[in-house]
């Protein structure tokens, strides 16, 4: 305990003498385990502890040298309810109710302390960020407020309050001791039953025709039945042991202590944590003195792309980077305006080590598509706030065989192969300088863009419009006309996209519109199995040969876990085609169904297949002058797929509509309302619109369809 107090203050920088080294020597190895969990940071000690405790006994943790040697020794340790997403907020609230009840659970020091938290906004954009989260929080459990200036020096009475314009409080949020955390996990783990090894470096990741694992150390060879990679920054030399090139990254995150300040040690209760916003930095009290950490700008922030090239040096560990105070002395600057105290106080320590970071600054969590039985808990840039939550999260999910929620923007399939080193790094780059920009709803960020993947009409229409990126695909969001306001201008009102997509959607609703869907993912499944498989996977009955339908994929216990629009093409061989950020969270889905002993071949031919969708009450009338094929409704029926010649071009056609579609439910049949399939297609578009609040009443809708039957313009069987 004492010293695991005394590592508390970051700016000892004198790591703890180490217990954990001679701590599995002299016991007897397991020669199996269900998991095997490689990396002894706080993410991996974290699962290691919600696995033992839930239930599952035989849990193995191999640390190469010892726990919290990486990335977690040397963290800030900051603790907090906040995110600007969504599901991520249910993350840090497992975590933060995690933390307060470890020490008495474990008997464990853990250094945690709740001060709560103020996200300042000294600028009109901050103000209208603020309030555009506050929106998108009342549904969580946790508090949060938006706040005075007042109330903001209240909670932190030595700001400079010139800029303040209001604040975003939590509650609840603070920081911890990341090695006192990691020992209390682990002080868990072990009391219900979970092995950490260390040393115990893994040199070899052999898979089993068993879809197990052999496991090997210099201590011998564990066969697992599946294996987690939480190693840190050594994640990526892991996953290369198996073929995965991992897109992660180190980058040098510094923050700066001080001295006893006289002012903070004059204070009768603890400051609040300040996150300075356009300052770019956060700064918490340490002890009697303060602790800075800033994000700088992507120009001068400094990535480790070495370790990329090369591999993390051998015996790397506890180690630091060379500080660099000229690199940050911007942001040092502003936080000495902010809180005038910082001129006078004496600097003892700056911190610079290596961080985690992903291209999209999210960790990458679950099992990973192309392997049987191998799992990812990798690339996290706030791992402390993390760890516990995804511990529990990642828990959940192996023993009931689904993830307990959505949680699909850190699925670590959002990555494919066109995920390259420079691709990597111009993101990571990216990512960090923009740690604390303004979130405004719709972002686009335009790094490292665009990548290999790219449809046929990107070059026809990259300087026509904005364009969008999904899944690594270039999109057009909008297109440009004469005397529009061009370009990409995000706002938190009325954005210059406002008008041109009114017009286009007034376009696809009146007329005709073509729009690029290349980037939605697409699969052929085929073989004896094939309908077996498909009827085991979707809760629908399967569309017969040359026809479609939209099914969904459900997880054990009922919950929709994707949406597939399936064509069966020919005996046997369906089409599936799902959305663009869901491709290989989908397939690995559907393999590892496959995987059960069922006859099947998969393939991925997302790359090969161009999409493009033509909608609107002309769209039949277009199409027919480019062919000799009869489009009429009753040779070309809804959710019907014919093989056609368009102008000249062999197409694969599906009659099916991705715009303006709603799909109504009730006992006795579905009725679809597609663009384009009615002939009073204006009126009924007009009046959905103009009476928003009734497009889910089902009452509203019978009467609607009622009233146009009785005029005519409507017939039954229409589509």
């Amino acid at each position: 305990v004492a010293a695991a107090e005394a590592r508390r203050v970051p700016g000892s920088l004198l790591p703890p003498p180490s217990r954990e080294a001679s701590s599995s020597l002299g016991k007897r190895w397991k020669d199996t385990a269900d998991t095997v969990i490689i990396g002894g940071g706080c993410v991996g000690v974290s699962l290691a502890y919600h696995l033992a405790k839930s239930g599952l006994k035989d849990v193995v943790l191999l640390e190469k040298s010892e726990l919290t040697a990486g990335s977690t020794w040397h963290a800030a340790g900051l603790t907090t309810y906040y995110h600007p997403g969504i599901n991520l907020k249910k993350v840090h609230y497992d975590s933060i109710k995690l933390y307060e009840t470890l020490e008495e659970e474990t008997g464990q020091v853990r250094g945690f302390h709740q001060p709560g938290s103020v996200r300042i906004a000294s600028t009109a954009a901050r103000v209208d960020e603020m309030k555009y989260q506050m929106t998108r929080a009342h549904w969580h459990v946790t508090p949060q407020y938006f706040i005075t200036p007042e109330k903001v020096q209240e909670l932190f009475p030595l700001l400079n309050m010139d800029k303040v314009l209001a604040g975003l409080y939590t509650p609840g949020d603070g920081h911890i001791d990341p090695y006192s955390l990691t020992m209390a996990l682990a002080a868990g783990a072990r009391m219900y039953g979970a092995q950490i090894y260390n040393p115990a470096p893994v040199r070899a990741l052999t898979p089993r025709s068993d879809g197990k694992w052999d496991v090997q150390t210099p201590h011998g060879t564990i066969q697992a039945n599946r294996i987690v990679n939480t190693a840190g920054f050594w994640a990526r030399e892991v996953g290369q042991m198996i073929g995965f090139d991992h897109p992660t990254i180190p980058v040098h995150h510094q923050y700066v202590v001080t001295a006893t300040v006289p002012e903070v040690k004059a204070l009768k209760k603890e400051l609040a944590v300040i996150r300075d916003l356009e300052g770019s930095y956060y700064l918490r009290q340490e002890r009697d003195g303060l602790l800075f950490g800033p994000y700088e700008k992507m120009e001068k922030m400094v990535l480790q792309d070495s370790w990329v090239r090369d591999g993390v040096p051998p015996g790397f560990g506890k180690e630091l980077f060379e500080s660099d105070l000229d690199r940050i002395m911007e942001h040092i600057e502003m936080a000495m305006e902010m809180v005038p105290v910082l001129k006078k106080a004496n600097i003892i320590n700056v911190v610079s080590g290596p961080i985690t970071y992903t291209p999209d600054l999210l960790p990458m969590v679950g099992p990973h598509q192309g392997v049987r039985n191998y799992w990812t808990a990798i690339g996290f840039g706030y791992g402390v706030i993390h760890a516990g939550g995804i511990g529990k999260f990642l828990s959940d999910w192996i023993r009931n065989g689904e993830p307990p929620y959505d949680l699909i923007e850190c699925d670590p399939n959002r990555y494919g192969k066109w995920t390259d080193v420079p691709f990597m790094c111009a993101k990571a780059r990216e990512s960090y300088g923009f740690n604390n920009v303004v979130g405004y709803p719709k972002e686009e960020r335009f790094a490292g863009r665009p990548t290999s993947r790219r449809s046929g009409v990107y070059d026809l229409l990259k300087d026509k419009g904005s364009m969008g990126f999904h899944a690594g695909w270039e999109q057009p969001h909008w297109f440009y006309k004469p005397g529009d306001d061009i370009g990409y201008k995000p706002s938190f009102c009325r954005t210059n996209w406002f008008g041109p997509v009114g017009r286009e959607c007034k376009l696809v609703m009146e007329k005709v519109g073509v729009i690029d869907l290349t980037p939605f993912g697409k699969f052929i499944v085929k073989g004896k199995d094939s309908l077996k498989l498909l009827d085991r996977l979707f809760a629908n009955t399967m569309p017969k040969v040359g026809h479609t339908n939209i099914s969904h994929m459900l997880t054990p216990s009922g919950k929709v876990y994707a949406e597939v629009t399936i064509t069966q093409l020919t005996p046997g061989e369906f089409l599936l085609i799902t959305g663009s950020g869901s491709e290989l969270h989908d397939l690995r889905w559907i393999e590892a169904e496959a995987e059960r002993g069922y006859d099947v071949e998969i393939s991925n031919v997302t790359d090969q297949i161009g999409v493009l969708g033509i909608a609107g009450p002309n769209s039949r009338n277009v199409l027919q002058k480019l062919m000799g094929e009869d489009l009429s409704d009753s040779a070309f029926k809804f959710l019907q797929c014919k093989t056609i010649q368009l102008a000249g071009v062999p197409v694969r056609a599906i009659r099916i509509s991705y715009t303006g579609t709603a799909i109504i439910s009730s006992s006795s049949r579905t009725f679809y309302l597609v663009a384009g399939s009615f002939s009073q297609k204006k009126n009924i578009s007009m009046e959905i619109q103009e009476s928003p609040k009734h497009l889910f009443n089902l009452k509203y809708f019978k009467m609607l369809i009622n009233k146009h039957n009785k005029n005519g313009s409507l017939k039954k069987g229409s589509g």
